[in-house]
């Protein structure tokens, strides 16, 4: 047999990746931390933990949790109806998922204020009960729970469709009841991939910016991001405050990431044990 590949060797693909990561990811992660190095330590630490700024943590980090804990349950439960069920309408319903990923932010923001505004279609309605979701934190979750919803789904949905649903019919033929089944046999094997998007769902929602400023009401120390106040401080050539902002939010981001694959590879080995 020929020695040929469609894909030339590891020599080539391997530089080519190399020289991507550096111009694209690399360069501009060191850039920034080089510049929020120049403060020194004693600068940095005063401008990461003013009171705005520690406001702006709480504020992100709160929503953008609650956020990812609602894309957890609601996009597990849209990937099972999309791969378990045959229905008019489910490939368009498939598509809208990823409509998230070709709307503009800013166009998804606007649209959020139409809805939930005091007078919008949903807050006429809402702001009678003393449910105030425009210029509010529930506003900052709905907005970022919109904006990642696409990455659980499409992270689950491929577990969903290759699961082999002998071992479903098994635990039935066995008495099992559909909690039983869903807990021992469906969830095991959907965690990692659950894990996953919910990690990818929580670093978008960290970063998300278009869609939140224009439902936030950007309020200090109420409803601004750490997005918001870094662009602020931009605008106010204080580049590097905003990149001691930035840096906080990276290191935010490698965190829940480290502890991700930390989970997954601790439950990869708990299941190979059993």
């Amino acid at each position: 047999m020929s020695g040929r590949r469609a894909i030339p060797g590891l020599a080539l693909t391997l530089g080519t990746t190399l020289v991507y990561l550096t111009l694209i990811a690399f360069l501009p992660i060191a850039a920034l931390l080089l510049k929020a190095a120049s403060l020194g330590w004693a600068d940095f630490v005063s401008i990461a933990t003013t009171r705005r700024a520690l406001s702006t943590y709480r504020v992100t980090i709160l929503c953008a949790a609650y956020a990812t804990l609602f894309n957890a349950a609601f996009g597990l439960l849209l990937a099972w109806i999309l791969t378990r069920y045959q229905f008019w309408g489910r490939r368009v319903l498939d598509g809208l998922v990823d409509l998230p990923f070709a709307l503009p932010t800013a166009v998804a923001g606007v649209a959020l204020v139409t809805l939930f505004v005091p007078n919008g279609w949903l807050g006429q309605w809402l702001e009678p009960l003393g449910i105030k979701v425009a210029f509010a934190l529930p506003g900052i979750v709905i907005a970022m729970a919109f904006t990642s919803l696409p990455f659980v789904v499409r992270s689950v949905q491929p577990v969903l469709m290759e699961m082999n649903r002998d071992v479903e019919d098994a635990g039935m033929l066995l008495g099992a009841s559909d909690f039983q089944i869903f807990r021992r046999i469906i969830l095991p094997q959907l965690l990692p991939a659950l894990l996953s998007g919910c990690a990818l769902a929580f670093g978008r929602s960290l970063g998300e910016f278009g869609a939140v400023i224009f439902i936030a009401g950007n309020i200090p120390l109420k409803t601004e991001i750490v997005s918001l106040l870094t662009i602020i401080r931009i605008e106010e050539f204080e580049y590097s405050s905003a990149a001691a902002l930035a840096v906080v939010m990276l290191a935010a981001a490698f965190v829940m990431f480290f502890v991700t694959n930390a989970l997954q590879i601790w439950y990869g080995k708990r299941a190979g044990a059993r």
